[in-house]
């Protein structure tokens, strides 16, 4: 098997890696957690420009039309620079728009592939339901809402939202305009410099045409998960570069700690983290790209990069010594990225809990079982 990229898809990591790197020095983040910012917005703008923002929005929306593995290598660049840009939502939402949407949505996806508008999902990976946050009244109108949807990312910038609803116990996914008559927020920001709103919803009625599709929750779910994997995977992948290059100048006892066995052990157990969570995040890519069943696939993936982040960031704090709970210290952004991610993701005991009711209900799951009958094994 041949593992390498293509022509393509290294092209376009090369570009992420040089715009994201070439922005995103350790004195622009700084100077960046110094003035308290939220989105980088000249980093969005110079995203919209090169394209960055439409890697998997169809072609016949206006985007690339590539896929989860090329959407994957810009996000690892981006997390391996802390690029604090909403790239995975803004554009996961607008494919999930053009291939689930009404005609009467279409526009919206459109938009969002010349970078015109600014979309954003609102979501709660590990709940079964999302009745206790917005309850669904359907009428004539359309759809009634009301509820609370808490830390929805940039919600205060974005132009529409598409938010998880319960509608007849199934979860179904809903255009929400964020000037709409009844919907209030409540911004903040997040400790790793995201900003975030509380979505308030006091009889916010929207057309029934802006409910997407049934087939959209299965289909968003894994992306959602893979697309913050591969934030997850860029931004370990940097603490250890960074902390390697730490051991190796740091002295004690006239001597680089990195030569010492304690150190050289925890950092080969974060190297083993790493690589575990990207053959996870490969695979789940890749079954994405080939249109193969990953629900628990994407579980999987999304539980070992909640358990890396921990483990990596916590391993990196440590080796750093009196430097890793400095938090003015560059090496403290990774572990506020990684926490982040993981409540993004619902944290591990959540997703492990959620993964071990799919084993328990199916016994036929692996690769194999995506054999035909006439394949070997």
């Amino acid at each position: 098997m041949d593992f390498n990229l293509t022509e393509e898809q290294s092209a376009i990591a090369d570009m992420a890696n040089s715009l994201f790197t070439d922005t995103c020095t350790d004195e622009f983040l700084r100077d960046y957690d110094e003035a308290g910012q939220g989105t980088m917005s000249t980093l969005w703008q110079a995203c919209i420009e090169t394209g960055l923002q439409g890697v998997i929005i169809p072609e016949a929306a206006g985007g690339i039309d590539l896929g989860m593995t090329e959407l994957s290598l810009v996000l690892q660049a981006q997390g391996g620079a802390l690029a604090q840009v909403p790239l995975w939502r803004h554009q996961v939402a607008a494919t999930a728009i053009a291939k689930f949407g009404s005609a009467d949505l279409q526009s919206i996806a459109q938009t969002a592939a010349e970078g015109g508008n600014l979309l954003t999902l609102a979501f709660n990976l590990v709940s079964t339901t999302n009745e206790a946050q917005v309850t669904v009244e359907q009428t004539d109108a359309g759809l009634n809402l009301n509820g609370l949807v808490q830390s929805t990312a940039v919600a205060g910038l974005a132009d529409y939202i598409l938010l998880s609803v319960t509608v007849d116990e199934q979860t179904r996914w809903v255009v929400l305009d964020s000037k709409a008559s009844g919907l209030t927020l409540t911004t903040g920001q997040m400790t790793q410099g995201e900003e975030v709103a509380d979505l308030h919803l006091n009889n916010v009625t929207v057309a029934q045409a802006s409910l997407l599709e049934a087939g959209a929750d299965k289909w968003l779910v894994p992306r959602i998960m893979a697309s913050l994997a591969s934030l997850q995977l860029g931004v370990s992948e940097e603490q250890i570069k960074k902390t390697v290059e730490y051991v190796s100048e740091r002295k004690q006892f006239d001597r680089t700690i990195g030569t010492f066995q304690a150190v050289q052990m925890t950092m080969a157990d974060t190297k083993i983290a790493l690589e575990a969570l990207r053959s996870s995040v490969w695979q789940l890519c890749y079954r994405l790209d080939n249109d193969l069943g990953c629900d628990h696939e994407a579980f999987a993936t999304a539980w070992q990069a909640c358990e890396a982040g921990h483990e990596i960031g916590h391993k990196a704090q440590h080796v750093h010594g009196g430097f890793g709970v400095d938090v003015s210290y560059i090496i403290y952004r990774y572990l506020y990225w990684s926490r982040a991610i993981s409540l993004n993701l619902g944290g591990s005991p959540a997703l492990l809990a959620k993964l071990g009711d799919a084993l328990a209900e199916n016994d036929k799951l692996g690769w194999k079982y995506d054999l035909g009958e006439n394949d070997a094994i």
